[in-house]
């Protein structure tokens, strides 16, 4: 699964919202993991709830009703669709947010800033909103507000040390043997302390954050294909299958049988 479909907790069948990727260029793969546009047509009498399980980013994103860099969320963020809209997204890569905000990511953890506060990004939206408005599922319009953002982000150079310190410390998370915060100091040969200010300066979180999203997202994947909870805490590395289904119910809001119920579209599903 890609980026954005890893964390999505919402059924990929569900026609009334389209999400159209793309990727940044070469070049510039070292600030941008990907473009995302999502457009949206909800019948008029309901609405959609999106719910995703973030990753340790920054992500630009830009609607007719406001433009923000948007910090990690420590549990599952949530989004109301109504009627019909659209949204420009970018994900960063990880670490790099620090130097757009010029700040510790954490200051923006759970919540976002305006992009008008934000030197590089100030005047981004009416540009990419002149070019999104007319037809926001055309791939020419996407293709220019991509060149756009862009633009400007190719004016960093490159991402500094820290930047490229904290990507790594994601990228040793993935591995399945990091199953503690000690693992992750002894495979980066960092003390706890200096391992905890990089991951709150440039990444918004904890390294033990980072070890229980990396678990949930796959628990995500997992529990989309069936099978017992019980094995399923175990391969995660849950001492037992209660501290899992805790762990699950708070950072999405479902417990985990129920959400295996709803991707399977069985009684149970919410709407």
């Amino acid at each position: 699964m890609d980026e954005i479909s890893r964390g999505h907790l919402n059924d990929p069948e569900d026609g009334s919202v389209t999400i159209y990727r793309r990727d940044p260029s070469a070049s510039l793969r070292n600030w941008l993991q990907v473009f995302w546009i999502p457009v949206w047509s909800v019948p008029e009498s309901g609405f959609r709830e999106q719910r995703v399980l973030t990753h340790p980013v920054c992500l630009l994103s830009i609607t007719d009703s406001y433009a923000r860099l948007v910090g990690p969320a420590s549990v599952a963020a949530r989004q109301v669709l109504r009627g019909d809209g659209w949204a420009f997204g970018v994900m960063f890569r990880p670490g790099v947010g620090r130097r757009l905000l010029g700040r510790d990511v954490s200051a923006i953890t759970d919540g976002y800033a305006d992009l008008s506060e934000i030197a590089l990004l100030h005047g981004l939206a009416e540009k990419i909103r002149n070019l999104m408005q007319a037809d926001p599922r055309s791939a020419d319009a996407h293709r220019a507000a991509q060149d756009v953002v862009e633009g400007r982000v190719a004016s960093l150079g490159h991402p500094d040390d820290g930047a490229v310190l904290a990507g790594r410390v994601v990228s040793m998370v993935e591995d399945p043997l990091i199953a503690s915060v000690a693992d992750l100091c002894e495979a980066l040969d960092l003390p706890e302390r200096k391992l905890q200010r990089l991951c709150s300066g440039f990444l918004g979180v904890s390294p033990r954050w980072l070890i229980r999203q990396r678990r949930l997202h796959e628990a995500g994947e997992r529990l989309r294909n069936g099978g017992s909870l019980a094995d399923l805490a175990t391969r995660l590395g849950y001492t037992d299958q209660s501290h899992f289904s805790r762990d699950f119910r708070a950072a999405t809001g479902w417990p985990p049988g129920l959400f295996a119920r709803m991707a399977k579209g069985m009684p149970g599903e919410v709407r």
